[in-house]
């Protein structure tokens, strides 16, 4: 067996370095099981209602029989898109996560750190199908995952994607985050409260993750990201010159994180 990877590093081309755990084989297990249990439930419900149907379809003459033949294909259409399906379009709109991983705090991302795009997620489920059959149950995708340092199945692989775990990150010291320096946008509450309405929570996470891991860049590296973020959130903010002047591009984004990230007194 393999010697096995527990952390992705990822690099971004500003310098930055974070790490990420990948998921052990045991915790998609579970998350599996409860995906498995969803897809035959699902299945379930579909084909109790197909046979309800065709039931009811019985008392009809001479189209009645045509009606319940009909009824059994689309039973055995239903159970292959369900399950072909779901992985499908839970990954895409819960952004690389089904049921089962979200219970379990599991998600897919590309293997290098980028987005997660929908044909990635598309050839992954397509893989899912040779695991799925009934003569290997899983054996294939189970195999690839004790087998390779990331614990990768042969989707993943393909894909050129992998399972992480996500974790909880302790809230930082906002205090610290400015070094005890005032904080000049908050003697405008009515541009914060619109700056804190145009910033989606990813940008918000990156400027966050910008400041917290500041120290782990080199100075010239430093220098461009903030360049770049206070480039960024000053066309998108409203404050005037005479409470920005002096300021640099870093103390202009720990402005922006504690402007976002501090507690309002209603």
């Amino acid at each position: 067996m393999l010697g096995k990877t527990t952390t992705l590093e990822v690099q971004t081309a500003e310098g930055v370095s974070f790490k990420v755990p990948i998921a052990s084989p045991f915790s998609r297990c579970l998350a599996l099981a409860v995906d498995i249990a969803v897809i035959i439930g699902l299945t379930l419900l579909a084909t109790t209602v197909i046979s309800i149907l065709q039931n009811m379809a019985e008392a009809i003459p001479q189209i009645g029989r045509i009606l319940i033949d009909f009824g059994t294909g689309a039973a055995i259409i239903l159970q292959f898109v369900i399950a072909t399906f779901y992985g499908i379009i839970t990954e895409w709109l819960w952004s690389g996560q089904t049921l089962g991983k979200r219970i379990f705090r599991l998600r897919v991302i590309d293997e290098r750190g980028l987005s997660l795009s929908f044909k990635q997620i598309l050839i992954r489920n397509i893989f899912r199908l040779l695991d799925m059959l009934p003569s290997t149950f899983y054996l294939i995708g189970g195999t690839s995952c004790l087998l390779t340092p990331k614990c990768q199945r042969t989707g993943d692989i393909a894909a050129g994607t992998l399972v992480i775990r996500e974790s909880e990150v302790p809230a930082p010291a906002y205090n610290e985050l400015l070094e005890k320096e005032e904080n000049s946008f908050s003697s405008m509450p009515h541009l914060e409260a619109r700056l804190r309405q145009r910033t989606s929570p990813d940008e918000a996470r990156i400027a966050l993750d910008a400041i917290t891991r500041r120290g782990e860049l080199n100075p010239e590296s430093r220098l461009i990201l903030f360049s770049q973020l206070a480039e960024y959130f000053r066309e998108i903010s409203e404050f005037p010159d005479e409470i920005t002047v002096g300021l640099s591009d870093e103390q202009y984004v720990r402005n922006i994180v504690d402007t976002i990230f501090r507690r309002v007194s209603i």
